[in-house]
C-alpha cells in the first residue's frame, strides 16, 4: 500500500522487497570448494559448461572463454557471469 505524505509517496518496503530475488546471489559450493552464485550456476548449466569438475574459478573462466571464443554468437549474460567470476577470483586470490 502506498501512502502519500507532504506530496511525497512512501512505499511499502516489505512489498517492494518481495519483488527481489535475493536467493539468486547466494553462494553454493560446486563440490570442489569453488563458490558460485545460484544465478551463475544456472547460466553455466544453460550453456552446458561442466563447472562441477572445476577446482578453481580460473578453470571456469577458461571454459567460458573457450566457449565464447568458439562461437560467433555474443552471449551477454555468459560474458557478465565470466566478469563476475573473474572479479570474485581476483578478490579471493590477490594478496592485499
Amino acid at each position: 500500500m502506498d501512502i502519500v505524505v507532504n506530496n511525497m509517496k512512501e512505499f511499502d518496503i516489505e512489498e517492494i522487497s518481495k519483488q527481489f530475488d535475493f536467493s539468486s546471489n547466494s553462494l553454493k559450493d560446486n563440490g570442489n570448494g569453488v563458490l558460485l552464485t545460484v544465478h551463475e550456476i544456472e547460466v553455466l548449466k544453460a550453456n552446458d559448461i561442466d563447472y562441477k569438475n572445476c577446482h578453481s574459478l580460473k578453470e571456469i573462466i577458461f571454459l567460458i572463454e573457450e566457449l565464447l571464443g568458439d562461437s560467433d554468437i555474443v552471449d551477454e549474460e555468459l560474458d557478465l557471469v565470466s566478469s563476475s567470476i573473474a572479479e570474485r577470483d581476483y578478490y579471493q586470490n590477490t594478496n592485499k
